[in-house]
């Protein structure tokens, strides 16, 4: 099967599982997501590998606890997200990676050098 991004609106129950398995301790709510408040994710075989919390607000947006599953890194699942991510949202023209419930390491930091993005206190912008 194909590795396909799609915009997540409602959890089927091997959603639930698999974003337990993205993010242990802080699985969104399907009612916090909305226009506003996105969740995007990456599925390959009818299971999450990625998934990044999106938040738009006029031509700025935020991308929060973005995380590939840990077997999954390293063969640009998380790459190709946040491509989509962006292609599907292209009224945006300023994107915030923050470094909010992300993992801090050298690899992240690199992995936002490598899309574009430079480093800020916050985060990582591009645009």
């Amino acid at each position: 099967m194909k590795l396909t991004i799609i915009r997540l609106e409602t959890f089927s129950d091997q959603d639930r599982i698999c974003l337990g398995k993205i993010w242990p301790d802080r699985v969104p709510a399907e009612s916090a997501l909305d226009d506003t408040h996105r969740l995007y994710v990456a599925r390959f075989n009818g299971r999450l590998l990625a998934a990044v919390r999106v938040t738009l607000s006029e031509h700025q947006g935020e991308l929060r606890d973005l995380c590939v599953r840990e077997v999954t890194r390293r063969r640009g699942v998380g790459q190709y997200l946040l491509e989509e991510v962006m292609r599907d949202n292209p009224q945006v023209s300023r994107w915030l990676l923050s470094k909010a419930g992300a993992e801090e390491s050298l690899e992240m930091a690199a992995f936002a050098k490598a899309l574009g993005f430079t480093s800020r206190e916050q985060g990582w912008v591009r645009g």
